[in-house]
């Protein structure tokens, strides 16, 4: 796989689809890898699509300074690999601490087109918070677990029972790939660091690029409550619900949830770079 130097941090990424498409790029979540876009990029092979590991995980590397991971980092991060791939324009796509990723790369570079933001949150304040029980799930694995029941265990606030129970063999295709690509634990835990610090209030009004924001209704790690209140807040924003959706709905209804992010980027494929103000810093 291809990778790019970042202020000394190797970031891993691939491309997939044709050389003149417009192209999507994917942002991922908290600790995992690029493998989690897999079910939308398989769709889409009629676009050019790119995916980074982010810093910490997967191929990319992992720097052992906390200090090194912000989402001012992780944007900086996408675009070192458009800048290596020669890409103008990209529609921008990011779930969970992705989406925040998406919003502050909207804001610091000019090659965004589009956002399309998932389960996700501007932080900050007025953001509800991931649920106790959730942040238990997450962070407080039972120590008699093996690497495998670990991260089972770590889903389950993520995905519905419903899911898991009618695709026990996709889910353990999935806990293979997290085994073989998630963050380290001191990575996870600065990146979930660099998701505690981020608050885009300040300056979502600055966002004017046409923006899709879809979030599950039954979403136990990101309340619905923060994508409803992200898509009011963005000026030229668009919501749409996913009643019974969990945090990974963009797995448990892959389908339906590309057809909206094709949908969204065909609508705006021919866009230019107008949809941030101008800011200082």
């Amino acid at each position: 796989m291809p990778t790019v130097d970042n202020d000394g941090v190797t970031i891993s990424y691939d491309v997939d689809g044709p050389q003149d498409a417009p192209v999507v790029a994917f942002c991922e979540g908290l600790g995992y890898a690029r493998w989690m876009w897999r079910f939308q990029r398989e769709r889409l092979d009629d676009y050019r699509t790119v995916a980074f590991d982010n810093r910490g995980t997967g191929e990319s590397e992992v720097p052992e300074d906390p200090e090194a991971y912000s989402i001012d980092a992780f944007a900086s991060d996408l675009e070192a690999v458009l800048d290596a791939e020669n890409i103008d324009e990209a529609h921008v796509v990011g779930a969970s601490m992705g989406g925040m990723t998406a919003q502050q790369y909207a804001r610091d570079h000019d090659r965004a087109v589009s956002l399309t933001l998932l389960c996700t949150s501007h932080g900050g304040e007025d953001a509800v918070e991931t649920p106790p029980e959730t942040q238990e799930y997450m962070f407080d694995v039972p120590e008699e677990y093996d690497e495998r029941e670990a991260i089972r265990y770590k889903m389950t606030p993520a995905m519905t029972g419903e899911f898991a129970a009618e695709n026990e063999e996709l889910v353990e295709r999935i806990v293979d790939w997290r085994l073989d690509s998630d963050a380290p634990e001191a990575a996870r835990n600065a990146q979930a660091g660099a998701v505690a610090a981020f608050d885009s209030t300040p300056w979502l009004d600055e966002l004017t690029l046409p923006t899709l924001v879809l979030h599950g209704t039954d979403d136990r790690v990101l309340p619905v409550a923060n994508g409803e209140r992200l898509a009011a807040a963005l000026p030229n924003a668009e919501l749409e619900l996913y009643e019974g959706g969990s945090h990974l709905f963009f797995i448990e209804s892959a389908d339906d949830v590309t057809a909206n992010i094709r949908g969204h980027v065909t609508v705006h494929a021919g866009d230019a770079h107008a949809g941030v103000e101008a800011h200082d810093g």
